[in-house]
Formats: structure tokens, sequence, C-alpha cells
């Protein structure tokens, strides 16, 4: 009885959500926590955490084509994951090198037209993960309808420290110009794949922060980020949803923020530019007959009004 009632309320609960919903974002990442504490939680040990995320996966790239999500990155595997103990460490390579496989093959992948591709230091990884990598990015390079970014042996800090060196490199050897270092410059040294800019961060396991993920294209995008609750086993689409809407929110508030700024921006022109004006009508009266006087008294409280209007 209850049960049904509960279902009914969150089937209401996300066809309202979907209505609030308008454009929604191009580039959402995931971080995707709370793997093995599910893991725990169920009595499992900790690859099955990560067979059970890797099933929420599948679930969210079918909730980004509904949306219409041009590009997902997903945070599988950090620098820092390699300190963990080789029994935890094996198994997420055998998976990752299984689903890679999989999505490469899978017919959904090809008829959506799904590019997947690598960033990280993925020369760091097993050799068989490596070929996976590489198997997955040729069955799916010609595609490009929809972007699945895996992010692998990957640290934000790391791949901004590599960008710095490699246009060091190039300006000690001639190839580029110190005047030409700019953000295009930067950004072509990122990353093995071309990465667009990050709209919305999601988070899910509890934790509140981004954990050196994509700082050039997060931070430098003023990306929406939103923490939940949920274990990334247990995320739901409600929350992907609600995901979203924070992202909206955070649009509209951009958004109105930008035109109140630049309606004060334009009257503090045209007042700055009325009160020139006044000056040398000033000047123009001690000149002018009487008659010109007023016909320039006129013009200017015309103007006048059209700056308040």
């Amino acid at each position: 009885m209850f049960g049904w009632v509960r279902q009914g309320f969150q089937r209401a609960y996300e066809r309202m959500l979907r209505r609030e919903i308008g454009d929604g974002p191009t580039h959402v990442a995931i971080i995707q926590d709370g793997n093995r504490r599910y893991a725990r939680e169920q009595g499992d040990d900790a690859p099955d955490g990560h067979r059970a995320g890797a099933q929420t996966t599948e679930r969210v790239l079918e909730w980004c084509e509904e949306l219409g999500i041009e590009e997902l990155t997903l945070y599988a595997f950090s620098t820092e994951n390699f300190d963990r103990p080789d029994h935890e460490r094996e198994p997420l390579f055998d998976l990752f090198e299984s689903k890679l496989y999989e999505f490469a093959k899978a017919e959904r992948v090809h008829e959506s037209e799904v590019a997947i591709r690598a960033i990280g230091e993925v020369d760091m990884l097993p050799d068989r993960v490596q070929e996976a990598i590489d198997f997955a990015e040729s069955e799916t390079a010609e595609y490009d309808n929809f972007t699945l970014n895996i992010a692998l042996a990957y640290g934000g800090r790391a791949e901004l420290l590599g960008a710095a060196r490699d246009v060091c490199r190039a300006v000690e050897s001639g190839t580029l110009a110190p005047e030409d270092v700019d953000v295009d410059a930067v950004e072509s040294r990122l990353s093995r794949q071309h990465v667009r800019d990050v709209d919305l961060i999601i988070r899910t396991g509890g934790d509140e922060r981004t954990s050196n993920f994509l700082p050039w294209h997060a931070n430098g995008n003023e990306a929406a980020v939103y923490f939940c609750a949920p274990y990334w086993p247990e995320f739901s689409r409600i929350d992907f949803l609600r995901g979203i809407r924070t992202y909206e929110s955070r649009e509209k508030s951009w958004q109105r923020t930008r035109t109140e700024r630049a309606v004060a921006l334009v009257r503090a022109v045209a007042e700055v530019e009325l009160a020139d004006a006044k000056a040398v009508a000033g000047r123009l009266r001690q000149q002018l007959p009487s008659s010109g006087a007023a016909e320039v008294s006129e013009e200017l409280a015309k103007r006048s009004d059209e700056s308040a209007d």
C-alpha cells in the first residue's frame, strides 16, 4: 500500500521537475562517489559497489539523451585512486576494461552516435585498460551526436601543470611566441581529447567538494554545482533532474544579474553624457543670443526626458 503511494508520488514529482526544466545544460560532469560505502552498507565488497554503479552510468546515458544533453563526463578513477590497495584497484581495472568493450560494441551507442573518449593520464593505466580505451575510441571516432568522456587516471592539477609545461617548452623551442600564449594555447594542451566547457557538476555520496575535477573547464565557465546525498548506485532520475534544475536556476539568476548590470551601465553612461551636455549648453548660453539659448534648453530638456525613459 505505502510502496504504491510512494511510487505514485515519485512519478508525480518527476513530472513536475521535468516541466520546470527548459533547454538544460550542454555538458554535465559527474563525480560518481559512494560506490564503496554503498557496498559496505549492503554487506558486499567494494567491487560489487562499483558494478552496481556501472548500471547507474547506463541509466544516466539514457537520461542525457532524453534531455538533449550533448556531453557527459564521468569521474571514474582519479590519480589519487592509485594509492588504493591492489585488491580494490584490480577489480576496478577489470570493470573499466569490460565496460569499455561493452559500450564500444553496444547497438545503442552506434544508433545514438556516441563518441567514447578517455581523458587523463591513461598511460598510467594497465596495458589491458589502455587497449580497451583505444578500441572504444577508434570504434566511435566518427560520431559527434553525443560525447561520453571517461576520466581515468585524471587529476585537474596535474592536467593544468602538464599544459603549463607544454606551453613553456613551446616558448623555449620558439614554436610559440610569448605574446601568443592565450586561452586557446593553454586549452589545446589540457587533454588528449577536446572537452567543451562544463555547465553543471553533480557529485553524489554527500560530500560537498569538487575534488580537483575539471578546474579549467568548470571553474572558468562558472559551472553550477549540485551535491546530493544518494550514493552513486542509488542515484535516481529525480536526483538528476534536481541537478538540472539547479543549473537552470543558477543560469536564470546569472542572466538576471547581467541584465541588471547592463541597465545600470547604460544609465551611468547616460548620466555622464547628460552632465557633459549640460556643461556645454551652459557655455553656449553665454555665447548665443537669448533665442538660441532657449532652443538649446528646450532640446536639452527633451533629451533628459528620453534618458529617464
